[in-house]
């Protein structure tokens, strides 16, 4: 793989050479918020809503703002430009910093925050393959901590979660939490029933997508019907189509749930459409 450059503390530097604390509040105590901005063409993709989303979370956290803040879309660009990145993904990490020793207590507000950025090449990310044929998932018990609006480090549960699905010879898992899904381990999730689009209203259940945002209001823009309640793993099942969202995903088609085909088991319409419309209308005004 080539070297890529990334950013850390105010410094472009060879990946090799990029090093934080091992005393890192995110290293440590899972301290830390992200995001991660989708590029394509070399674009950055609904960049002022990951950047909203950011702020937000650090607010939740009584975390102070970097000065840095200001100056993200530049660092975004720079990391772009330097590591040719045409089709990928620019993660985004802000912790509450290296205070010198291990502490359940939060350091001193002066304390400088850890911030690092660095990119992921992914040629040809808006044609992926994969979205022709759909993804299969299954449902396991949401067992997350109760505050998944903020968009923390603390990603060890959908990790097992991703796991648990591979063992299962599925793509992902869908979170339930009282016979209702939440959301999947990286995504936000949808069912289509008689054209209608259903997904779990915002709350701090669940992450509030930036990318689910969007497709939404081109959802309603397209004249399609959205339901924003909660849907239960029957109602899943019994779903003509159903689909997830995410920065990287853009819109994924599901054609399974618990071994429970989908509609004829291909991709539906109405996410189909969808993908293409959230691509198309993103790049347009990509920065």
């Amino acid at each position: 793989m080539t070297m890529r450059t990334v950013y850390v503390n105010g410094d472009y530097l060879p990946e090799n050479e990029a090093k934080i604390s091992i005393f890192d509040r995110a290293f440590l105590m899972g301290d830390g918020v992200y995001e991660v901005t989708s590029v394509l063409d070399g674009k950055l993709i609904d960049f002022e809503g990951h950047n909203r989303r950011l702020q937000r979370s650090l607010d939740e956290l009584d975390m102070p703002h970097p000065a840095v803040l200001d100056d993200l879309l530049d660092i975004h660009r720079e990391l772009v430009r330097v590591n040719e990145i045409e089709d990928g993904l620019v993660y985004l990490q802000i912790t509450r910093g290296a205070p010198g020793d291990r502490d359940f207590v939060y350091p001193d507000p002066d304390t400088p925050p850890t911030v690092v950025l660095f990119t992921q090449s992914k040629p040809g990310l808006a044609d992926n393959p994969v979205a022709k044929k759909g993804i299969k998932i299954i449902t396991v018990e949401d067992m997350r901590w109760g505050r998944r609006d903020i968009k923390t480090t603390q990603l060890l549960y959908p990790s097992m979660g991703k796991m648990m699905a591979k063992k299962a010879g599925c793509d992902d898992a869908w979170m339930v939490q009282d016979g209702f899904v939440t959301e999947g381990t990286s995504n936000n999730a949808y069912i289509v029933k008689d054209g209608k689009i259903i997904t779990r209203a915002l709350s701090n259940d669940i992450l509030h997508g930036i990318t689910r945002a969007a497709v939404l209001r081109f959802a309603e823009e397209a004249q399609m019907q959205v339901e924003e309640r909660n849907f239960s793993v029957d109602e899943a099942k019994a779903a003509d189509e159903a689909f997830v969202t995410s920065a990287s995903a853009f819109v994924m088609p599901v054609v399974e749930v618990d071994g429970v085909a989908l509609g004829d088991g291909t991709p539906g319409t109405v996410a189909t459409r969808l993908r293409e419309i959230y691509i198309e209308e993103s790049r347009k005004v990509a920065v």
